[in-house]
């Protein structure tokens, strides 16, 4: 698919390399580029930190985009360097006051521009940012104010335009490449000239100041420099629905997986499929269960993936769930398959064949696309919150006890397993919450210590594979 230009993002297409324009990388969720991942559980690096990572990473010309909540959930966007041995692993990290909230939404990355939002379930109103993904510079800042609105589901870029859902906001589009500074309309060059104008004046102000020894001389931080607005294109479902989860787009159609907050009692829980160009409903399917992880798309199937929990370890006993198929042309149902011992919190990873889903039971299930026929099933000992990731002939996951496993996709087997707090490379206990990433042969993973017998210890982002 050709996309338009679209001034600041550049926007080429969103199959090249260097771009992971939505959730899990594409509208199948592979969370991959296409190419085999590792074939052992080598360890070549770890980062060791003290925030919590629930989100999965975005990777891209030798960086690693990952967010994490740190200390009473304030929010860190790191920059790591992937090579086995960098002078320094972090390349930037912003964080408070650059970023305002809570920060749990993978970035859509797209022609060295990074595009996520803030907010999280305990927050109201939110912010969707777009960075410079190489020096770290915010561009532009889009707030949406309510309660219950929050940016936690990843953003998807498609046409020029980006995507999202914003909790009880419903869904929103946004144009980037319409930009206002102060109110005034600006082109996306002129807007990054008049930041560093700014940026430079400060600097120059600041070094005068500490020449003359002025004890208040402060240098300049991000929040100081000038920042653009997007204009937002639509809106839909307002107050209507509650979409936390990622959006998929796909053959001009916007796929939004909405759920019914029971405490709140707003929302509702319905897979709903938008017209890209102007947010207005083509058709709407009721779902039983909420669908935390969101819609995965194959070819004409939508695959979405329900759980009567969130993610909650203390809830995952009697948890329930569902994996369902939908027509993408007409919403009609496809297959649809019950799962009670376990929910299925987060997305499908689908194959041209195979539609792959982790459950909170512990165990990782294949089914076939075309009619939802049960292919296999490989138990583990621990329940899953994370999403698949397909590379190669390999399926990789990782359990709440932060173990790594690889399994071939035909089967289910085995192949090869990697104990994060056991594993003398790593020695990191933790959870993993946000789904492990394939890139360039290499798999991340990225765990969490929110809850359970390692909480408040620190986690890490470990990068495994043979070379």
């Amino acid at each position: 698919m050709l996309y338009r230009i679209a001034g600041l993002l550049g926007l080429l297409t969103a199959t090249m390399a260097a771009d992971w324009a939505t959730y899990r990388a594409d509208p199948q969720r592979t969370a991959s580029d296409g190419k085999a991942g590792p074939s052992s559980p080598k360890v070549l690096w770890v980062m060791k930190a003290k925030e919590h990572f629930v989100a999965s990473p975005v990777p891209a010309d030798g960086r690693l985009f990952v967010s994490g909540l740190g200390f009473v959930n304030t929010p860190t966007f790191y920059a790591l360097d992937t090579a086995a041995a960098p002078k320094a692993r972090v390349a930037w990290s912003k964080g408070s006051p650059t970023l305002e909230l809570p920060t749990v939404s993978s970035p859509a990355l797209l022609d060295g521009k990074l595009i996520f939002g803030e907010g999280m379930h305990q927050t109201n109103g939110a912010s969707l940012y777009g960075f410079d993904a190489k020096a770290g510079t915010p561009l532009w800042q889009l707030k949406i104010e309510g309660d219950l609105v929050h940016l936690e589901g990843s953003p998807t870029v498609a046409g020029g335009l980006v995507y999202l859902g914003g909790g009880s906001a419903g869904v929103l589009c946004v144009d980037p490449s319409k930009l206002k500074l102060d109110g005034k309309e600006m082109t996306p060059a002129d807007i990054l000239k008049a930041i560093e104008a700014k940026r430079a004046d400060l600097q120059k102000k600041y070094e005068e100041a500490k020449a003359k020894k002025d004890p208040f001389a402060v240098p300049p931080t991000d929040r100081d420099l000038p920042r653009a607005a997007p204009a937002l294109a639509w809106q839909v479902g307002k107050g209507k629905w509650h979409v936390d989860a990622p959006v998929a787009v796909v053959a001009g159609k916007v796929l939004v997986a909405s759920a019914f907050l029971d405490k709140e009692k707003e929302g509702s829980r319905a897979l709903y499929c938008l017209d890209a160009k102007d947010g207005k409903e083509v058709w709407n399917a009721p779902l039983a269960i909420n669908p935390w992880g969101g819609p995965s798309v194959e070819g004409d199937t939508v695959v979405v993936t329900g759980s009567t929990i969130g993610y909650d370890p203390a809830a995952i006993k009697g948890a329930r769930g569902i994996v369902a198929a939908f027509d993408l042309a007409t919403g009609k149902p496809k297959w649809r398959k019950q799962l009670d011992a376990g929910g299925a919190v987060s997305c499908a990873a689908l194959t041209k064949d195979l539609a792959v889903v982790t459950c909170t039971d512990g165990k990782v299930r294949a089914y076939s696309l075309d009619k939802g026929v049960l292919r296999w099933t490989t138990p583990a000992a621990e329940p899953f919150f994370a999403p698949p990731a397909v590379a190669g002939d390999s399926v990789y996951v990782a359990d709440v006890k932060g173990v790594v496993h690889a399994l071939n996709i035909k089967t289910g087997v085995s192949r090869w397993k990697l104990d994060l707090g056991t594993s003398p490379d790593v020695l990191s206990p933790g959870m993993v919450y946000a789904g492990p990433v394939v890139h360039g042969g290499r798999l991340y993973v990225a765990t969490c210590n929110l809850t359970g017998d390692n909480n408040g210890k620190p986690t890490a982002v470990v990068c495994i594979g043979d070379k």
